[in-house]
């Protein structure tokens, strides 16, 4: 998580977030409190050994908290891999306008600071997890405000302004503008809309010993086409385990496959966008990010037929 700050971000401190826990979890409120993390959106403290409060820091995202906080209680029985598990909400107060979650506290480190490293068990764990997530959804399940989980073609003009300002005169654009065309033309997803985590990236999971330790960041949960989560297989997972991915996944069609290389081509360059804002200290910018972004484009033009 990056600690690039803004002026939009509202101030979070030790005795904040007491406060907090003195008003609304007392029973919490005396245990050892210490900063965790301060991405772009969030601040995360951890209270004890097995718990971390994440507050919001811009309003922008309340949605994405609320978002959570409804509907990942009701997914959690299924994953294999560790997650955060709400365990408390928190309601606006005099202190801190905008709802928040105390959620259990899952070990390791964020996969763009400390990549998979180790294929087999990683890839088999990621692909049951997104397996066992992606079922239908109910009617009411939220759609995703920056349309996770729709059509390719809904990102033509964003595809074309990251080719010329991202990648510009990048000697491996030309290839992946093929994948890209080549996902845009795979017949779109006709079947129900699934659940998403709608974000996975490697900021957005946790690595211990170089295997994949647990997804975090359930705040896009939405419904729509797998192959915005089955981006993954590149974003992720390290050189050559794509096609093990999708073997042990096993109901991806050979379209999905071609429109989830198209995400991630998609994604992959937003990665390196925000890593070079990064760089530059430019507020949301995320230093590691254009590591990340690289080597899953990388990995996608050396594992594309």
């Amino acid at each position: 998580m990056s600690d690039v700050d803004s002026p939009n971000h509202r101030p979070i401190d030790a005795d904040l977030v007491r406060s907090l826990l003195q008003e609304q979890h007392p029973d919490l409120a005396e245990l050892d409190l210490r900063h965790a993390a301060s991405g772009w959106s969030h601040q995360m403290w951890r209270i004890g050994e097995e718990l971390v409060v994440r507050l919001p820091r811009t309003e922008d995202v309340v949605l994405n908290v609320l978002n959570e906080q409804r509907w990942l209680p009701e997914l959690v029985d299924r994953f294999a891999l560790p997650v955060p598990v709400p365990r408390r909400t928190g309601g606006p107060s005099e202190r801190f306008p905008w709802p928040w979650t105390v959620t259990t506290w899952v070990p390791g480190e964020p996969a763009d600071e400390q990549p998979i490293a180790q294929g087999g068990p990683s890839t088999e764990a990621l692909a049951h997890f997104l397996r066992a997530l992606h079922r239908p959804a109910p009617d009411d399940a939220p759609a995703h405000p920056q349309q996770r989980g729709v059509a390719l073609s809904a990102f033509v003009d964003d595809i074309e302004r990251g080719f010329r300002d991202v990648l510009g005169e990048d000697p491996a654009a030309g290839a992946l503008r093929d994948i890209w065309q080549d996902a845009l033309a795979a017949p779109e997803w006709t079947g129900p809309k699934v659940w998403l985590h709608g974000d996975l990236h490697p900021a957005n999971v946790v690595v211990r010993d170089g295997a994949l330790a647990g997804v975090i960041d359930f705040g896009d949960l939405c419904a729509g086409d797998p192959a915005t989560d089955l981006s993954a297989a590149w974003l992720l997972l390290p050189q050559g385990e794509a096609d093990p991915f999708f073997k042990t996944y096993a109901t991806a069609d050979e379209a999905t496959v071609r429109r989830a290389r198209g995400w991630t081509v998609l994604r992959g360059i937003g990665l390196i966008g925000i890593g070079r804002a990064g760089d530059r200290g430019l507020p949301g910018g995320q230093p590691t990010w254009g590591t990340a972004g690289r080597a899953a484009l990388d990995r996608l033009l050396r594992t594309t037929p």
